[in-house]
């Protein structure tokens, strides 16, 4: 019995390896197989979409989503969520706005601030309350959203700096100055998770949150750390928003959680943590900006839109999720 069944140990612990790397692969794929599908389709249906002046709105409309991503990715990352970057970033935007007739572009000081802030409160209140992300920032996002209706009383703060509109707009060998940005926080997101300590201690949480303690990681430090930082780049994301409407409204920033979540999730990092990559969340970016722009080009809904976006976000989950890490779906 011995001699016959070992032969085929070998060939079973082979294909038992090839099917752990396929939804790896399918991480991948699945962005990189949308992107190319929907820029295809869009520039079928509207020979205007590659042009290059609309690709430059395309990359300026990707600012903020990318910006507020990039945080994100470090939280989902370690296998936590954040609710309430729309209202910080409203929130943010509303401290810009009303510091810039006295600081100018330095308002983005007060505007970082305000982000840095309410992402330590955050980090604060799940690791040392031990209270789960999702139901934290939930209450904040109503929180800074109600702080936000309280200073404006729904009216909209405007911003008369000229530089914030050159932050914008303003455009150096064609590319927009607010792309520009969003590219180097983009590189220093990678370098982060990729070349530092702290990226592969994110990493370790979101892997298995008990390994990491017993490996002398300090998991309080983590998640305060990666929150504050999240909370940094929706201030940065707040600024930048108030400069492209050059007001802070206090509709700003409404529904930008989704979007976020879904492009995270959409290049390839997994609700349930662990794995995950800047470049995915480029990638995703890509793919939520250029389905919203390819679709207004086309006439298509803006109500059938939101279902779009829905069905992508679904699928998304459906292939990243790890079933094995779960164990029980519910």
């Amino acid at each position: 019995m011995s001699i016959t069944n070992s032969p085929a140990q070998p060939e079973r612990k082979g294909l038992a390896s090839l099917l752990r790397l396929e939804p790896e692969k399918l991480r991948w794929l699945f962005p990189v197989a949308l992107l190319i599908v929907l820029a295809v389709a869009f520039s079928l249906a509207s020979p205007r979409f590659f042009q290059f002046n609309n690709q430059m709105i395309i990359a300026q409309q990707a600012v903020v989503l990318l910006v507020v991503a990039l945080g994100l990715t470090f939280v989902i990352i370690a296998g936590s969520i954040d609710l309430s970057v729309g209202a910080i970033v409203a929130l943010a935007a509303l401290a810009a706005a009303t510091t810039s007739a006295t600081l100018g572009i330095w308002a983005i000081i007060p505007a970082g601030l305000v982000g840095l802030a309410c992402g330590l409160l955050n980090g604060a209140v799940i690791a040392k309350g031990k209270v789960p992300s999702f139901v934290v920032t939930l209450g904040a996002m109503v929180v800074y959203r109600g702080v936000v209706l309280y200073f404006t009383r729904g009216a909209p703060i405007s911003i008369n700096d000229p530089g914030f509109l050159d932050l914008y707009a303003g455009r150096s060998l064609g590319v927009p100055h607010s792309a520009i940005i969003a590219l180097v926080i983009a590189v220093i997101a990678y370098a982060i998770l990729e070349r530092t300590v702290f990226g592969r201690e994110v990493r370790a949480v979101g892997g298995g949150e008990k390994v990491a303690k017993l490996t002398g990681i300090h998991i309080d430090r983590v998640k305060i750390s990666m929150f504050a930082l999240l909370g940094l780049l929706c201030g940065i994301a707040g600024l930048l928003q108030s400069a492209r409407a050059m007001a802070a409204t206090a509709q700003l920033g409404e529904g930008l959680e989704l979007d976020v979540i879904a492009a995270v999730v959409v290049g390839g990092t997994p609700l349930t943590g662990g794995i995950g990559s800047i470049q995915g969340t480029v990638l995703g970016v890509l793919i939520i900006t250029i389905l919203s722009n390819g679709m207004n080009m086309s006439g298509v809904d803006p109500y059938f839109q939101s279902i779009v976006k829905g069905i992508v976000l679904i699928l998304a989950v459906f292939i990243t999720i790890d079933r094995k890490k779960i164990g029980i779906i519910k």
